[in-house]
């Protein structure tokens, strides 16, 4: 694994902004971690950059110690932080030529391209970009190919929806370079689209640690019952609430054993949907996402 964190922790007194975070991440995957504000989210990747001193566990990346060896374990990481704080006084390509330099990185080939991609001149102050131009130049800092860990707080900020796509399309090829991706992010859309598994935090811990894979096969299903009987099993069944007739579940897995199940009951009607992270993220949260 090229990202572990073990019981990673940190309390200011006996608040717990971060406990027991316990995951991994594997190169070429995508891992998106949800959640409202104050629950953790930045807490854990300055935690993980070894940015903030741990007060128990431990994260390490490329096996090395976030914390006591977070040089070396950030010589190939990529940071986009939340809030950003760039040189004002350098063009977009000296700033990315500045940051690169500092690491014995060449200019990425493909600068002219992105930067096209992403709608942005480089050549002008960064001192006269609006927000969104001066994240657009970090995104093609951190989405360098030369990273082999790149991590976000909140990436699509101040991003208009075409540039959201563009950004959720770099992160794909990012994937597919054998790069892993690391984002915070409070927009499940956002998540759903590109994440090959997410961590939902509440209130510093760990909440939910859910395959998309798996519930992209998965449905939300209501059904009345023509009586009130027993329900046989059926494997990937998730009950999630019966009253009498009516019978609310989940159930991840093919469609195909699912209707064979349906068909031996009395089913007056049915409701399908998919098992999207809303339904999720709402139970754990009790709020709309």
């Amino acid at each position: 694994m090229l990202l572990v964190t073990d019981r990673l922790s940190k309390f200011y007194g006996k608040f717990r902004a971060l406990h027991n975070l316990t995951m991994s991440i594997a190169p070429g995957e995508v891992f998106g971690l949800l959640g409202p504000n104050g629950s953790g989210k930045s807490t854990a990747l300055r935690l993980i950059l070894g940015f903030l001193r741990p007060s128990l566990g431990c994260s390490t990346i490329s096996g090395h110690n976030s914390w006591s060896d977070g040089v070396r374990a950030r010589a190939k990481t990529a940071y986009l932080p939340g809030e950003l704080r760039l040189y004002e006084n350098m063009t977009g390509r000296q700033l990315i030529q500045f940051l690169g330099g500092l690491r014995g990185r060449p200019l990425r080939a493909d600068l002219e391209e992105k930067a096209r991609l992403f709608e942005i001149n480089i050549d002008i102050p960064m001192a006269t970009m609006s927000s969104g131009m001066k994240r657009k130049v970090a995104l093609l800092l951190v989405l360098d190919p030369a990273s082999e860990l790149v991590i976000m707080d909140e990436p699509t900020n101040a991003l208009d929806p075409t540039m959201r796509e563009a950004l959720l399309e770099e992160v794909r090829q990012a994937k597919q370079r054998g790069q892993a991706v690391f984002f915070s992010s409070h927009v499940l859309t956002e998540v759903e689209a590109v994440c090959d598994r997410v961590g939902i935090l509440k209130e510093g811990q760990l909440a939910h640690l859910q395959c998309m894979k798996e519930l992209r096969a998965g449905r939300r299903v209501h059904m009345r019952l023509g009586s009130d009987g027993h329900l046989p099993t059926l494997e990937g069944l998730s009950l999630v609430r019966r009253d009498h007739c009516h019978v609310h579940f989940e159930h991840v897995g093919e469609l195909e054993p699912l209707m064979s199940w349906l068909a031996k009951l009395q089913v007056e009607e049915l409701a399908m949907a998919p098992l999207g992270l809303d339904g999720i993220y709402r139970k754990i949260h009790g709020e709309t996402a």
